[in-house]
């Protein structure tokens, strides 16, 4: 699960900005939400990419702007919120000794990692606002459960012992792009071999949608190859949602195609910011996205473009063009 992690920057830069501390985790879908609803007041520039912010660009421009730039709020949603519950069971659980880590144990997690979830993040609880009766919250604790469950018929968490969890990672490329990002597990073998492992509660892509869905794992793969030297054994990604696991093995010129992609990716978004131009683009998820009322497409108008703005200028050669991943 990829949470929040981008840097901003206080004015125009290049892919060299300066290091920032990352921002707090939080749910997927509501990763980019800010604490204020003033817009210009949040407004900075991009200084580090993260997978999910990738993705943002790549799905739609100027989603990418109402998130980074704008930090416009978002409303959390059950699935995501859902998916942030497993995915702290699944951390906590490799807390205790090795032989108790069993089904039973896991499950138990569930309500004491739920209290914790609203204390730290009080507008979850809006979720189950209109439920007095908790029978839904009922049902949505169940649905957690159960996929806290099937993760043991995927893996045997007594026979892993990981080296690290929700771990932290940041590279700055030699172009002086900085990639970071949260990776929810690093397991390290007896002979070095590192396997990079990502839980997902939804249900595995169809087979002609995998590339798309191992691009964050290049992306983690990638930073760990240009931290560690080491390029990782194995990526892999556990779909709870439909108990299938989906693996890789990279080798350094799949990464190096990553990062040329990156690359392009990021000198799309410097001239969009520079420019100003944040286009959106229409596809099927634009119906489960948050900021319709400021989309053109659904008639809206975004708020007024809150960063300085200059001429387009000339492509920066290759960099300027989306390479293959």
């Amino acid at each position: 699960m990829e949470t929040s992690t981008e840097g901003v920057a206080q004015a125009p830069s290049s892919p060299a900005a300066s290091a920032d501390p990352p921002a707090p985790a939080g749910p997927a879908t509501t990763a980019a939400a800010a604490d204020t609803a003033a817009p210009a007041a949040a407004a900075a520039v991009p200084a580090a990419l993260s997978p999910s912010r990738a993705n943002d660009f790549m799905q739609c421009p100027l989603l990418y702007r109402f998130r980074v730039i704008d930090r416009l709020p978002e409303k959390p949603s059950e699935a995501a919120t859902r998916g942030t519950l497993v995915h702290a069971v699944l951390e906590r659980l490799f807390d205790a000794p090795a032989a108790e880590r069993t089904p039973p144990r896991a499950k138990a997690l569930v309500p004491g990692q739920w209290e914790r979830l609203r204390e730290t993040r009080p507008e979850v609880a809006e979720l189950f606002a209109d439920d007095p009766e908790g029978e839904r919250l009922a049902r949505w604790l169940g649905e957690a459960e159960r996929l806290v469950e099937r993760w043991f018929t995927l893996e045997d968490p007594s026979r892993l012992e990981p080296a690290e969890r929700e771990l932290f990672v940041e590279a700055e490329l030699e172009s002086g792009l900085r990639l970071r990002g949260i990776i929810d597990r690093v397991d390290v073998a007896p002979t070095g071999e590192v396997r990079i492992v990502d839980y997902k509660t939804g249900r595995a892509p169809r087979p002609e949608y995998a590339e798309s869905a191992l691009f964050q794992m290049k992306f983690y793969a990638l930073v760990v190859w240009r931290l560690k030297k080491v390029v990782p054994r194995r990526l892999q990604l556990v779909y709870l949602g439909s108990g299938d696991v989906l693996t890789y093995d990279p080798v350094p010129a799949d990464l190096e195609r990553v990062e040329r992609k990156l690359l392009a990716l990021w000198e799309a978004i410097r001239q969009a910011t520079e420019t100003g131009d944040w286009r959106p683009r229409p596809t099927r998820l634009c119906g489960w996205c948050d900021h319709q009322a400021h989309c053109p497409e659904f008639g809206g108008t975004p708020p007024p473009y809150p960063l300085p703005v200059g001429a387009a200028g000339p492509a920066a050669g290759p960099q300027g063009r989306m390479g293959p991943d």
